[in-house]
């Protein structure tokens, strides 16, 4: 067992093991877009739908809408209407939707309808974040990064690798306990985890391949 004076080998033989279970996993939707188009517009435009959403109904609404529109301008100049029919099964369609038109109004009126390649440029644009803007430069621009969301707070936590709780602080603490090399795999290796194992409520602790490294900070009732 490790102790605490080898978090930062843990952390590595963790994330070892999780990448080895990937593969057995449907893909967060930024990688399924990423690796199935190589469009950053793509991935940007499904991971602004993707938040409270299934990555699988992300992915269906995601390809409806790109049938139909799959650059800025072609979106833009769909009825509001229609966009928001599109996007209606994703929850918060209304929202969604605007953030979607204002995106691409924000990309072609000060990128040329092309993705930035920054944080700072990436942030600017409406319905992105620090977490969706890290996905982003990770996923499409192999720029090393640490998206930060529910999934990934919670299951850092557990293994205890932070203690905070805001996305910035756990941010913070993972790129000080993570080679940067590693930063970009982190994201998508922990959400495949919290998607099937590792999950919100009751994870499933009996089938966890990282049971034995795993301190179950704030786990009351697994399974």
């Amino acid at each position: 067992m490790f102790n605490l004076y080898n978090m930062e080998e843990k952390a590595l033989k963790i994330l070892e093991i999780l990448k080895k279970e990937y593969p057995k996993y449907n893909k967060p939707v930024s990688t399924y877009f990423q690796d199935t188009t190589n469009n950053s517009f793509k991935v940007l435009i499904s991971t602004i739908l993707s938040p409270r959403a299934k990555d699988s109904q992300t992915e269906k609404v995601s390809k409806a809408l790109f049938e139909i529109a799959d650059t800025p301008e072609q979106i833009v100049k769909l009825k509001e209407e229609q966009l928001e029919k599109i996007v209606y099964s994703i929850g918060f369609y209304k929202v969604k939707s605007k953030r979607v038109k204002q995106a691409c109004l924000y990309l072609i009126k000060y990128h040329k309808s092309e993705v930035p390649k920054s944080l700072e440029e990436l942030t600017k644009i409406p319905g992105v974040g620090r977490k969706v803007a890290n996905i982003i430069l990770a996923e499409c621009f192999n720029i090393p990064a640490i998206a930060v969301d529910t999934h990934v707070m919670t299951i850092s936590i557990r293994l205890g690798f932070v203690k905070k709780r805001t996305p910035l602080k756990v941010e913070k603490a993972l790129m000080n306990l993570f080679p940067s090399n590693k930063w970009k795999e982190i994201n998508k290796v922990l959400v495949a985890h919290g998607q099937n194992i590792c999950t919100p409520l009751y994870p499933k602790c009996s089938v966890c391949p990282i049971y034995s490294y795993c301190p179950r900070n704030g786990v009351n009732k697994h399974r």
